[in-house]
């Protein structure tokens, strides 16, 4: 704003503000609004961005969840992990819990806490529909809400943590005695045990699959679907990633690492900002359906940020939208 002081005279400013004014405004200023405006354009844009193809998947309503940190120092937020020795400073930071749609591209559910919170708290939280399918990785273990999810209808694909306690109950497949064997390797029915605090309730069945990748890497997925086949339950945990490209995205394209405010307040503020600006490049890349990767239509809007061109034209045909932008200026 202060490259382009001469032109904020449309934003109703004479100057740009000092980065105090900024920060001392943000830390009185509720972050609930910008949640309100996110969660407003989700609902506003979700049909729109929603894409039915997803390669390889006979599923509808997928949904990602997953965490990312951001460090910030312990005397913004409260960190995680042990504390620091003599003069050093301990990080802190925020998470960001997410529930990504996978056939839109975008986050549906977000949550702020601090870095230390577990991440099966957010699972709380979540409200999702029957019918829908979760994917998340074992961080979220949690048998309760397996039991839950199961009894209305909302299927899981997680993986399972290596000192899982379990019981085989029934084998469907069995591929282990061969050598090179690669895909499913195992298709089980197993249960595993329910408690309510250190209260036992009973047994939980779920299905365990075995699947070797051509590297040689073994994976165990645990899911309370039974009718799907178990090399399905296997490509849906693949898309898993693409909440880890999401975060990716948001962290490389946006400047996270820097806050222009101190308080917890004004640094969800920010982290509000960059999620709705993150949905809106997506909305503007659709519409104007270009080829043009994601960092490179957003350092095209950066360095346009004031100048008076049509977004849709400059993002289709960037050239001939400027050219034409400067012939209207001359004339």
């Amino acid at each position: 704003m202060l490259a382009y002081e001469g032109r904020l005279q449309h934003l109703g400013l004479n100057r740009s503000p000092a980065r105090s004014t900024l920060s001392d405004a943000n830390s009185k200023r509720s972050f609930v609004v910008f949640e309100t405006i996110y969660e407003d354009l989700v609902k506003q844009y979700h049909s729109f961005i929603s894409d039915s193809r997803l390669k390889g998947l006979s599923i509808r309503n997928l949904r990602i969840i997953d965490s990312t940190t951001i460090q910030l120092f312990s005397d913004i937020l409260q960190g995680a992990g042990r504390n620091p020795t003599r003069s050093a400073r301990k990080k802190g930071g925020i998470k960001l819990h997410a529930m990504m749609d996978a056939f839109s591209g975008i986050t549906e559910f977000v949550r702020i806490t601090e870095a230390r919170q577990n991440d099966r708290k957010f699972l709380y939280e979540l409200k999702p529909v029957a019918g829908s399918w979760l994917v998340f990785d074992k961080g979220y273990t949690n048998h309760r809400y397996y039991s839950k999810w199961s009894k209305e209808k909302v299927w899981f694909v997680t993986r399972m943590r290596e000192d899982a306690d379990y019981h085989v109950c029934k084998v469907l497949i069995d591929r282990t005695k061969k050598k090179k064997a690669t895909g499913v390797l195992k298709d089980q029915y197993i249960t595993v045990a329910e408690k309510h605090g250190n209260t036992y309730i009973g047994r939980l069945k779920l299905r365990r699959i075995v699947f070797k990748t051509l590297e040689g890497k073994e994976y165990s997925f645990v899911t309370n679907n039974f009718k799907i086949s178990a090399a399905e339950v296997a490509k849906i945990y693949k898309n898993r990633w693409m909440i880890e490209l999401l975060f990716k995205q948001i962290k490389q394209n946006f400047p996270l690492r820097y806050f222009w405010g101190a308080s917890p307040n004004a640094i969800k503020i920010q982290v509000y900002c960059v999620i709705m600006a993150q949905l809106l490049m997506v909305v503007l890349r659709k519409k104007a359906a270009t080829k043009k990767s994601f960092a490179n239509m957003i350092t095209v809007i950066r360095l346009h940020l004031m100048s008076y061109v049509n977004v849709l034209e400059f993002m289709k045909n960037t050239y001939k939208a400027w050219r034409k932008t400067q012939r209207v200026i001359c004339f």
